[in-house]
């Protein structure tokens, strides 16, 4: 009989070894980490007879301990030492076997690359080639099951398709509790392949250092819960800034001396998380495109009758999920292009941003996306230096990533957070509405439904920046406050577009003229590569 079925295991806490007359019961069973040892409290019978039973714990892989159990073992229930020895050792044999079983099952398990049918590879193709891609795929999310959120659900996706690139853009998700954060990246990430993917809720802190050395490489990490995540921020900045991880640690060897072993794990990686507190979280932050999720009345409504017509049959799901296939090999056939953007020179950013080195970054690496996507479409050059390949982005790239970046930027343009921000446009509405210039904090908590504590948090802050001040009243009786700044928002959004347009207008006569290029030196000639080519697959 196979070693490994004397040994029953359907208990994992009392595991059971027979082996002709004798039983062994392996008591709170096994450890399965550590292989340079295997401890373990046994429970010997010897022909059935409960009246002989022997007990001991003991490190199998301890000669000395394995003698002195054989020895008096043997003593107490009359077997021979031989005999026992033999059994011993068979049992530690079972005993590995069942380690590296339980271990090989517990290990997340590769989705394998789906290889597409031609059938599939030639409907993606097309969708690829087709005019007016982002618009389709737009529209394609939507109907995959997306309520609403449609240029939050397109940013996110491109970010998620960056995954590919040697500089991915990361993602983070914000909001207040039940806006629907994580529903957003859940289903945005349902168009992005099995095997591309990797979902975390929680890892312990040095947990990234133990993957494979290539095991993150291009993946998309999906955090559900940031605070979930708080013992890996560390590494997790360090993969997205430096691509690339490393932790050395101390590591007995056979013999049991001490040595070095450095652990690596290579990038890149795309990540993407959810989280209430942006403020807690700046640093990671400040590496991510910050998504905030619609917390409108009008939200609300759709996501509502979309739950009533799921919940009535009346939505169909094998449309959805028909769509989610379709973009998952649209995602399949996009290979890892460089991409050249010629006009990168001329991107500007408000000079109200807070932090604008890292917000540029992520504006040309956005952009340079939407090139990416948009492969199939665009000539493949030569560097007639390097001798490498690219796509060139176009104008119109440019403009789609201002366009869905607008409220990204502008949200990066301001000292309020967003709930705060939120907060202190909705009053100024009220208080428009209704001609008055002041306020009682009573009043705009009951009309606007918000927590004393919400309240109390925002004026603080509002009057800590100078955004409203205190005319009278006190602790006691309650303080009457007044806007100060009225039209800041309207001011900041207006310089930006205002900003973008004169760019675009300069690019665009730029493009007219392509022979020449403006810098800060002055003009030099563009030196424009040859070889061209299609993208094909």
């Amino acid at each position: 009989m196979n070693i490994v079925s004397k040994l029953i295991v359907e208990n994992p806490e009392l595991l059971l070894y027979i082996d002709g007359k004798l039983h062994i019961t392996v008591l709170g069973g096994i450890k399965l980490t550590g292989f340079d040892r295997l401890k373990v409290i046994l429970k010997i019978v010897c022909g059935g007879n409960t009246n002989r039973v022997f007990r001991h714990n003991l490190d199998l892989y301890n000669s000395v301990h394995t003698e002195q159990l054989i020895e008096k073992a043997g003593d107490a229930l009359d077997v021979a030492a031989a005999e026992l020895a033999g059994v011993i050792s068979r049992l530690t044999a079972a005993l590995e076997d069942y380690r590296t079983e339980r271990l090989e099952a517990m290990k997340s398990k590769q989705a394998e690359k789906k290889q597409l049918t031609e059938a599939e590879r030639k409907i993606a193709l097309q969708y690829l080639k087709a005019p007016g891609l982002l618009g389709r795929t737009r529209q394609a999310i939507s109907a995959s099951g997306i309520v609403g959120e449609e240029v939050n659900s397109l940013i996110a996706y491109l970010v998620y398709t960056s995954r590919k690139r040697n500089t991915p853009l990361h993602l983070m998700c914000l909001g207040p509790s039940g806006t629907g954060k994580t529903w957003l990246q859940e289903r945005v990430s349902e168009l992005i392949p099995e095997e591309d993917k990797l979902e975390i809720t929680m890892l312990s802190m040095n947990a990234f250092y133990y993957f494979g050395k290539d095991e993150l490489k291009n993946k998309l990490l999906l955090i559900e819960d940031m605070d979930g995540a708080d013992n890996v921020l560390y590494p997790l900045r360090e993969l997205q800034s430096k691509r690339r991880i490393s932790k050395t640690v101390t590591l007995k060897d056979s013999k049991g001396n001490l040595k070095t072993v450095t652990l690596n794990v290579e990038g890149p990686v795309c990540v993407s998380g959810c989280t209430t507190r942006e403020q807690l979280y700046e640093d990671n932050a400040n590496r991510c495109i910050l998504l905030y999720t619609d917390g409108s009345p009008e939200q609300d409504k759709k996501i509502m009758d979309y739950q009533r017509r799921q919940s009535a049959g009346l939505v169909d799901q094998q449309a959805e999920r028909n769509v989610r296939e379709q973009l998952k090999n649209v995602q399949r056939l996009l290979q890892p292009v460089s991409v050249k953007n010629p006009f990168a020179t001329y991107l500007q950013l408000p000079e109200a941003i807070f932090k604008p080195r890292r917000t540029m970054l992520l504006l040309l690496l956005f952009t340079e996306t939407i090139t990416f996507y948009h492969q199939y479409q665009r000539e493949l050059q030569t560097d007639t230096t390097t001798g490498k390949q690219y796509v060139e982005t176009t104008i119109e790239d440019i403009e789609v990533a201002f366009s869905l970046l607008e409220t990204t930027l502008l949200k990066k343009s301001v000292e309020l957070n967003d709930a705060c921000r939120t907060f202190f446009e909705k009053l100024k509405t009220w208080l428009k509405q209704n001609h008055t210039e002041s306020f009682y904090s009573k009043d705009i908590r009951s009309m606007l439904r918000i927590t004393p504590s919400s309240m109390q948090r925002y004026l603080y802050v509002l009057e800590l920046m100078g955004y409203i001040k205190i005319v009278r009243g006190s602790s006691y009786k309650g303080f009457e406050y007044k806007v100060n700044s009225w039209n800041d928002l309207e001011s900041l959004t207006n310089d930006t577009r205002q900003m973008v347009k004169t760019i675009l207008e300069t690019i665009n006569s730029v493009a007219r003229n392509p022979t020449v290029t403006q810098t800060s030196d002055g003009l030099h000639k563009v030196q424009k590569a040859s070889k061209k080519k299609s993208v094909t697959q």
